[in-house]
């Protein structure tokens, strides 16, 4: 599944890139992720904890740096994540770009990704759903590093490492399925 996001901060873009490429201070804003080892300048572990109402799952992922282009201010990731009780896999490839942007820079981020085992038996469009509010998430969390005073950028990174909340996640996503529903047959109507 893709999964594409942009968002703009009032940056310039080597600011911008100067913490895309600080994947240490990158991991920790993703939702319920911390940061675990350090294995070279583009290689890292990471561990990810998403609730699933009374299932809690726990990934073991690892990241790497696949390409990184400064000029262009392109740069791509690749995470492998096993669930670490064996009930599913993930693996993403992050592709993100800068542009300059009226004084500011604006941040595209696509995502592909797949998931495997238990993990995948969730329906498509919830699973859609929740990554794309994940990555909403993370975005917000991007831009307090960039733009907050050092305190909330702080509280914002540490609001991240609570686990992924997927009772509340899955019923927004839950609901936003329902209203797809209803609004395909209006139009089929």
């Amino acid at each position: 599944m893709r999964i594409e996001s942009s968002f703009e901060v009032p940056v310039a873009p080597e600011r911008a890139w100067d913490l895309l490429m600080d994947v240490p201070r990158v991991i920790p804003c993703m939702p319920g992720a911390t940061l675990t080892e350090t294995i070279d300048d583009s290689t890292w572990k990471a561990k990810m904890s998403v609730k699933l109402g009374p299932i809690s799952l726990t990934f073991d992922t690892d990241v790497k740096r696949e390409e990184s282009d400064e000029a262009a201010r392109r740069a791509v990731l690749s995470a492998r994540a096993r669930e670490s009780r064996g009930r599913g896999a993930a693996q993403a490839t992050i592709e993100s770009s800068l542009a300059a942007l009226d004084g500011g820079t604006r941040v595209d981020v696509a995502t592909e990704l797949t998931l495997t085992g238990a993990v995948a038996q969730y329906g498509r469009g919830l699973v859609e759903d929740v990554s794309q509010q994940m990555v909403k998430s993370f975005a917000d969390c991007l831009k307090a590093q960039l733009v907050a005073a050092p305190e909330e950028a702080e509280a914002a990174v540490t609001a991240q490492s609570r686990p992924v909340g997927g009772l509340r996640l899955g019923l927004g996503a839950l609901w936003r399925s329902i209203a797809r529903v209803f609004r395909r047959k209006e139009r089929t109507t």
